[in-house]
Protein backbone atom coordinates (compact mmCIF):
# COMPACT_ATOMS: atom_id res chain seq x y z
CA UNK A 1 0.00 0.00 0.00
CA UNK A 2 1.33 3.40 -0.98
CA UNK A 3 2.21 5.60 2.00
CA UNK A 4 0.33 8.88 2.43
CA UNK A 5 2.02 12.24 2.95
CA UNK A 6 1.05 15.88 3.44
CA UNK A 7 -1.56 15.09 6.10
CA UNK A 8 -0.37 17.46 8.80
CA UNK A 9 -1.09 20.62 6.82
CA UNK A 10 -4.69 19.41 6.40
CA UNK A 11 -4.94 18.62 10.11
CA UNK A 12 -3.70 22.12 10.99
CA UNK A 13 -6.00 23.84 8.50
CA UNK A 14 -8.23 26.32 10.35
CA UNK A 15 -11.41 25.03 8.68
CA UNK A 16 -10.55 21.46 9.69
CA UNK A 17 -10.04 22.59 13.30
CA UNK A 18 -13.35 24.50 13.33
CA UNK A 19 -15.13 21.42 11.99
CA UNK A 20 -13.41 19.37 14.69
CA UNK A 21 -14.76 21.76 17.35
CA UNK A 22 -18.30 21.32 16.07
CA UNK A 23 -17.96 17.53 15.81
CA UNK A 24 -16.42 17.18 19.26
CA UNK A 25 -19.18 19.32 20.80
CA UNK A 26 -22.11 17.27 19.49
CA UNK A 27 -24.34 16.10 22.31
CA UNK A 28 -22.68 18.28 24.95
CA UNK A 29 -23.25 21.87 23.86
CA UNK A 30 -25.26 22.56 27.00
CA UNK A 31 -22.11 22.17 29.11
CA UNK A 32 -20.54 25.49 30.17
CA UNK A 33 -16.95 24.67 29.10
CA UNK A 34 -18.16 23.57 25.64
CA UNK A 35 -20.35 26.64 25.19
CA UNK A 36 -17.38 28.80 26.13
CA UNK A 37 -15.31 27.30 23.29
CA UNK A 38 -18.15 27.55 20.76
CA UNK A 39 -18.72 31.15 21.80
CA UNK A 40 -15.09 31.94 20.90
CA UNK A 41 -14.62 29.43 18.11
CA UNK A 42 -12.26 31.57 15.99
CA UNK A 43 -9.91 32.32 18.88
CA UNK A 44 -9.91 28.71 20.07
CA UNK A 45 -9.28 27.37 16.57
CA UNK A 46 -6.32 29.72 16.13
CA UNK A 47 -4.93 28.70 19.54
CA UNK A 48 -5.10 25.01 18.61
CA UNK A 49 -3.60 25.69 15.19
CA UNK A 50 -0.68 27.45 16.89
CA UNK A 51 -0.19 24.48 19.26
CA UNK A 52 -0.04 22.05 16.36
CA UNK A 53 2.08 24.12 13.98
CA UNK A 54 4.67 24.83 16.71
CA UNK A 55 4.37 21.28 18.11
CA UNK A 56 3.54 22.69 21.52
CA UNK A 57 0.68 20.28 22.16
CA UNK A 58 1.01 18.17 25.28
CA UNK A 59 -1.98 15.97 26.27
CA UNK A 60 -3.73 17.21 29.38
CA UNK A 61 -3.98 14.88 32.40
CA UNK A 62 -6.94 12.52 32.08
CA UNK A 63 -9.82 12.40 34.51
CA UNK A 64 -9.87 8.70 35.41
CA UNK A 65 -12.90 6.82 36.67
CA UNK A 66 -13.92 3.18 37.04
CA UNK A 67 -17.35 2.19 35.77
CA UNK A 68 -19.45 -0.97 35.54
CA UNK A 69 -20.22 -1.16 31.85
CA UNK A 70 -23.31 -2.71 30.23
CA UNK A 71 -25.71 -5.32 31.48
CA UNK A 72 -22.87 -7.66 32.51
CA UNK A 73 -21.43 -4.90 34.77
CA UNK A 74 -17.91 -5.36 33.47
CA UNK A 75 -15.47 -3.06 35.27
CA UNK A 76 -13.66 -0.64 32.98
CA UNK A 77 -11.22 2.18 33.60
CA UNK A 78 -12.27 5.25 31.62
CA UNK A 79 -9.84 8.05 30.73
CA UNK A 80 -11.76 11.24 30.04
CA UNK A 81 -9.75 13.83 28.05
CA UNK A 82 -10.38 17.55 28.36
CA UNK A 83 -12.61 19.08 25.71
CA UNK A 84 -10.11 21.87 24.96
CA UNK A 85 -7.70 21.21 23.45
CA UNK A 86 -7.53 17.39 23.59
CA UNK A 87 -10.88 16.20 22.24
CA UNK A 88 -10.77 18.82 19.51
CA UNK A 89 -7.26 17.76 18.44
CA UNK A 90 -8.35 14.10 18.41
CA UNK A 91 -11.17 15.00 16.04
CA UNK A 92 -8.94 17.22 13.88
CA UNK A 93 -6.57 14.27 13.45
CA UNK A 94 -9.27 11.69 12.71
CA UNK A 95 -11.11 13.89 10.21
CA UNK A 96 -8.05 13.47 7.99
CA UNK A 97 -6.84 10.03 9.13
CA UNK A 98 -10.18 8.19 8.94
CA UNK A 99 -10.11 7.69 5.16
CA UNK A 100 -6.49 6.49 5.31
CA UNK A 101 -7.33 3.82 7.92
CA UNK A 102 -10.45 2.71 6.09
CA UNK A 103 -8.58 2.03 2.83
CA UNK A 104 -7.49 -1.40 4.01
CA UNK A 105 -10.26 -2.11 6.49
CA UNK A 106 -12.09 -5.44 6.36
CA UNK A 107 -15.77 -5.17 5.37
CA UNK A 108 -17.03 -6.88 8.51
CA UNK A 109 -14.81 -5.11 11.01
CA UNK A 110 -17.51 -3.45 13.11
CA UNK A 111 -17.88 -1.19 16.10
CA UNK A 112 -17.00 2.53 16.37
CA UNK A 113 -16.98 2.77 12.57
CA UNK A 114 -19.60 4.90 10.75
CA UNK A 115 -22.38 2.67 9.38
CA UNK A 116 -20.97 -0.45 11.05
CA UNK A 117 -22.60 -0.62 14.46
CA UNK A 118 -24.36 -3.47 16.24
CA UNK A 119 -27.26 -3.58 13.77
CA UNK A 120 -24.84 -3.99 10.83
CA UNK A 121 -23.06 -6.91 12.49
CA UNK A 122 -26.31 -8.55 13.64
CA UNK A 123 -27.88 -8.27 10.17
CA UNK A 124 -25.03 -10.02 8.38
CA UNK A 125 -24.63 -12.75 10.98
CA UNK A 126 -28.33 -13.55 10.67
CA UNK A 127 -28.10 -13.50 6.87
CA UNK A 128 -25.17 -15.95 6.83
CA UNK A 129 -26.96 -18.41 9.10
CA UNK A 130 -30.14 -18.27 7.01
CA UNK A 131 -28.53 -18.49 3.57
CA UNK A 132 -25.92 -21.23 4.02
CA UNK A 133 -26.94 -24.07 6.33
CA UNK A 134 -24.03 -26.39 5.54
CA UNK A 135 -21.43 -23.61 5.56
CA UNK A 136 -22.56 -22.30 8.95
CA UNK A 137 -22.95 -25.58 10.81
CA UNK A 138 -20.42 -24.69 13.52
CA UNK A 139 -19.38 -21.48 15.28
CA UNK A 140 -16.05 -20.35 16.72
CA UNK A 141 -16.54 -17.57 19.25
CA UNK A 142 -13.64 -15.88 21.00
CA UNK A 143 -12.47 -12.53 22.31
CA UNK A 144 -9.29 -10.83 23.47
CA UNK A 145 -8.39 -10.42 27.13
CA UNK A 146 -8.12 -6.77 28.31
CA UNK A 147 -7.81 -5.56 24.73
CA UNK A 148 -7.37 -1.79 25.06
CA UNK A 149 -4.86 -1.89 27.96
CA UNK A 150 -2.89 -4.69 26.23
CA UNK A 151 -2.27 -2.95 22.90
CA UNK A 152 1.48 -2.68 22.29
CA UNK A 153 2.20 0.99 21.61
CA UNK A 154 5.48 0.31 19.77
CA UNK A 155 3.80 -2.14 17.37
CA UNK A 156 0.93 0.29 16.74
CA UNK A 157 3.27 3.19 16.02
CA UNK A 158 5.22 0.98 13.61
CA UNK A 159 1.99 0.04 11.82
CA UNK A 160 1.19 3.71 11.22
CA UNK A 161 4.61 4.19 9.68
CA UNK A 162 3.69 1.62 7.03
CA UNK A 163 0.82 3.78 5.72
CA UNK A 164 1.93 7.35 6.59
CA UNK A 165 5.17 9.10 5.65
CA UNK A 166 4.31 12.55 7.04
CA UNK A 167 6.67 12.87 10.04
CA UNK A 168 4.64 15.67 11.65
CA UNK A 169 1.45 13.61 11.49
CA UNK A 170 3.31 10.63 12.98
CA UNK A 171 4.53 12.91 15.79
CA UNK A 172 0.93 13.79 16.68
CA UNK A 173 -0.19 10.15 16.52
CA UNK A 174 2.71 9.09 18.77
CA UNK A 175 1.94 11.91 21.21
CA UNK A 176 -1.67 10.77 21.60
CA UNK A 177 -0.75 7.07 21.85
CA UNK A 178 1.89 7.76 24.50
CA UNK A 179 -0.46 9.92 26.59
CA UNK A 180 -0.89 6.83 28.79
CA UNK A 181 1.84 4.55 30.07
CA UNK A 182 0.47 1.38 28.50
CA UNK A 183 -2.12 0.39 25.89
CA UNK A 184 -4.77 2.79 24.62
CA UNK A 185 -7.04 4.87 26.88
CA UNK A 186 -10.74 3.96 26.76
CA UNK A 187 -12.39 7.36 26.32
CA UNK A 188 -10.31 8.90 23.55
CA UNK A 189 -12.08 9.25 20.20
CA UNK A 190 -8.81 8.21 18.56
CA UNK A 191 -8.65 4.94 20.53
CA UNK A 192 -11.72 3.57 18.73
CA UNK A 193 -9.99 3.97 15.37
CA UNK A 194 -6.50 3.00 16.52
CA UNK A 195 -7.74 -0.25 18.09
CA UNK A 196 -9.57 -1.27 14.92
CA UNK A 197 -6.51 -0.46 12.86
CA UNK A 198 -4.35 -2.52 15.24
CA UNK A 199 -6.38 -5.65 14.33
CA UNK A 200 -6.61 -4.89 10.61
CA UNK A 201 -3.80 -7.33 9.86
CA UNK A 202 -5.59 -10.03 11.87
CA UNK A 203 -8.71 -9.58 9.75
CA UNK A 204 -6.77 -10.12 6.52
CA UNK A 205 -4.89 -13.05 8.02
CA UNK A 206 -8.14 -14.80 8.99
CA UNK A 207 -9.73 -14.22 5.58
CA UNK A 208 -6.74 -14.70 3.27
CA UNK A 209 -4.42 -17.11 5.11
CA UNK A 210 -6.86 -19.11 7.24
CA UNK A 211 -9.59 -19.01 4.54
CA UNK A 212 -12.51 -18.28 6.89
CA UNK A 213 -15.57 -17.69 4.72
CA UNK A 214 -17.88 -16.22 7.37
CA UNK A 215 -16.00 -14.00 9.81
CA UNK A 216 -17.15 -10.93 11.68
CA UNK A 217 -15.36 -8.86 14.34
CA UNK A 218 -16.88 -6.33 16.72
CA UNK A 219 -13.91 -4.51 18.32
CA UNK A 220 -12.29 -7.50 20.10
CA UNK A 221 -15.15 -10.03 19.82
CA UNK A 222 -14.66 -12.53 16.99
CA UNK A 223 -17.28 -14.85 15.47
CA UNK A 224 -16.37 -17.30 12.70
CA UNK A 225 -18.83 -19.72 11.10
CA UNK A 226 -17.87 -22.84 9.19
CA UNK A 227 -19.01 -26.24 8.03
CA UNK A 228 -16.17 -28.21 9.62
CA UNK A 229 -15.43 -28.32 13.34
CA UNK A 230 -11.81 -29.41 12.84
CA UNK A 231 -11.13 -26.47 10.52
CA UNK A 232 -12.47 -24.03 13.09
CA UNK A 233 -10.11 -25.46 15.70
CA UNK A 234 -7.21 -24.91 13.27
CA UNK A 235 -8.38 -21.34 12.70
CA UNK A 236 -8.54 -20.80 16.47
CA UNK A 237 -4.93 -22.01 16.84
CA UNK A 238 -3.79 -19.71 14.03
CA UNK A 239 -5.52 -16.70 15.57
CA UNK A 240 -4.08 -17.44 19.02
CA UNK A 241 -0.55 -17.56 17.60
CA UNK A 242 -1.03 -14.41 15.52
CA UNK A 243 -2.32 -12.47 18.54
CA UNK A 244 0.52 -13.77 20.72
CA UNK A 245 2.97 -12.19 18.28
CA UNK A 246 1.18 -8.88 18.92
CA UNK A 247 1.34 -9.31 22.73
CA UNK A 248 -2.38 -10.09 22.93
CA UNK A 249 -3.99 -13.04 24.71
CA UNK A 250 -7.20 -14.88 23.80
CA UNK A 251 -9.59 -15.32 26.73
CA UNK A 252 -9.94 -18.86 28.05
CA UNK A 253 -13.70 -18.87 27.40
CA UNK A 254 -13.38 -19.43 23.61
CA UNK A 255 -15.85 -21.96 22.20
CA UNK A 256 -16.45 -24.12 19.12
CA UNK A 257 -19.99 -25.49 18.99
CA UNK A 258 -22.79 -26.68 16.72
CA UNK A 259 -25.33 -23.95 15.99
CA UNK A 260 -28.27 -26.37 15.87
CA UNK A 261 -27.47 -27.44 19.46
CA UNK A 262 -27.07 -23.99 21.03
CA UNK A 263 -27.32 -20.31 20.22
CA UNK A 264 -24.67 -17.73 19.33
CA UNK A 265 -24.72 -15.10 22.08
CA UNK A 266 -23.44 -11.99 20.27
CA UNK A 267 -24.00 -8.25 20.70
CA UNK A 268 -26.96 -8.60 23.05
CA UNK A 269 -28.87 -11.07 20.88
CA UNK A 270 -29.07 -14.85 20.78
CA UNK A 271 -28.90 -16.29 17.27
CA UNK A 272 -30.53 -19.69 16.80
CA UNK A 273 -30.80 -21.62 13.57
CA UNK A 274 -34.42 -20.51 13.05
CA UNK A 275 -34.85 -17.35 15.13
CA UNK A 276 -33.19 -14.47 16.97
CA UNK A 277 -34.12 -13.59 20.55
CA UNK A 278 -33.05 -11.02 23.12
CA UNK A 279 -30.45 -11.98 25.67
CA UNK A 280 -32.33 -12.68 28.92
CA UNK A 281 -30.68 -9.96 30.98
CA UNK A 282 -31.34 -7.43 28.20
CA UNK A 283 -35.01 -8.40 28.08
CA UNK A 284 -35.24 -7.99 31.84
CA UNK A 285 -33.48 -4.62 31.71
CA UNK A 286 -35.85 -3.36 28.99
CA UNK A 287 -38.89 -4.54 30.93
CA UNK A 288 -37.80 -2.81 34.15
CA UNK A 289 -36.79 0.44 32.42
CA UNK A 290 -40.05 0.89 30.48
CA UNK A 291 -42.02 0.31 33.68
CA UNK A 292 -40.05 3.06 35.44
CA UNK A 293 -40.46 5.40 32.48
CA UNK A 294 -44.23 4.85 32.41
CA UNK A 295 -44.54 6.06 36.02
CA UNK A 296 -43.02 9.48 35.22
CA UNK A 297 -45.17 12.48 34.36
CA UNK A 298 -42.99 13.63 31.47
CA UNK A 299 -40.71 11.87 28.97
CA UNK A 300 -37.20 13.31 29.25
CA UNK A 301 -34.44 13.06 26.66
CA UNK A 302 -32.40 10.18 28.22
CA UNK A 303 -35.56 8.08 28.59
CA UNK A 304 -36.58 8.83 24.99
CA UNK A 305 -33.13 7.69 23.79
CA UNK A 306 -33.47 4.50 25.83
CA UNK A 307 -36.86 3.75 24.28
CA UNK A 308 -35.56 4.19 20.72
CA UNK A 309 -32.52 2.07 21.51
CA UNK A 310 -34.76 -0.70 22.87
CA UNK A 311 -37.01 -0.41 19.82
CA UNK A 312 -33.96 -1.09 17.65
CA UNK A 313 -33.17 -4.25 19.61
CA UNK A 314 -36.75 -5.46 19.35
CA UNK A 315 -36.93 -4.86 15.59
CA UNK A 316 -33.79 -6.94 15.04
CA UNK A 317 -35.11 -9.91 17.03
CA UNK A 318 -38.21 -12.11 17.09
CA UNK A 319 -39.80 -10.18 19.95
CA UNK A 320 -43.36 -9.54 18.73
CA UNK A 321 -45.05 -10.94 21.84
CA UNK A 322 -42.55 -9.29 24.17
CA UNK A 323 -43.12 -5.89 22.56
CA UNK A 324 -46.91 -6.03 22.48
CA UNK A 325 -47.29 -7.33 26.03
CA UNK A 326 -44.41 -5.78 27.98
CA UNK A 327 -43.33 -2.66 26.09
CA UNK A 328 -46.10 -1.12 24.00
CA UNK A 329 -48.60 -0.71 26.90
CA UNK A 330 -46.07 1.40 28.83
CA UNK A 331 -44.19 3.60 26.31
CA UNK A 332 -44.91 5.35 23.02
CA UNK A 333 -42.28 5.01 20.28
CA UNK A 334 -43.55 7.98 18.26
CA UNK A 335 -43.53 10.23 21.30
CA UNK A 336 -39.92 9.23 22.00
CA UNK A 337 -38.94 10.04 18.39
CA UNK A 338 -40.57 13.48 18.64
CA UNK A 339 -38.75 14.18 21.90
CA UNK A 340 -35.36 13.30 20.40
CA UNK A 341 -36.08 15.34 17.27
CA UNK A 342 -36.99 18.38 19.37
CA UNK A 343 -33.82 18.03 21.44
CA UNK A 344 -31.65 17.71 18.30
CA UNK A 345 -33.11 20.94 16.91
CA UNK A 346 -32.65 22.94 20.10
CA UNK A 347 -29.60 21.56 21.92
CA UNK A 348 -27.12 21.85 19.04
CA UNK A 349 -28.08 25.29 17.81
Amino acid sequence: MKRIGYLYDKICDIDNIKLAIMKASLGKRNKPFVREVIGHVDECAIAIQRMLVNKEYHPSPYKISNILDGACKKERTIHMPRFFPDQIIHWALMLQLQTVIMRGMYTFSCGSIPGRGTSYAQKYLRRWIDNDYRGTKYCLKMDISKFYPSINQTILEGMFRKIIKDKDCLWLIDTIIESVEKGLPIGNYTSQWFSNYFLQGLDHYIKEELSAKYYIRYIDDLVILGGNKRELHKIKSGITQYLANMDLIVKDNWQVFKISSRDIDFLGLRFYRDRTTLRKRNALRIRRRVRRISKKNDLNYPDACAIISYWGWLKRSDSYEFYHHLVRPFVNIQQAKRRISYYAKTANL
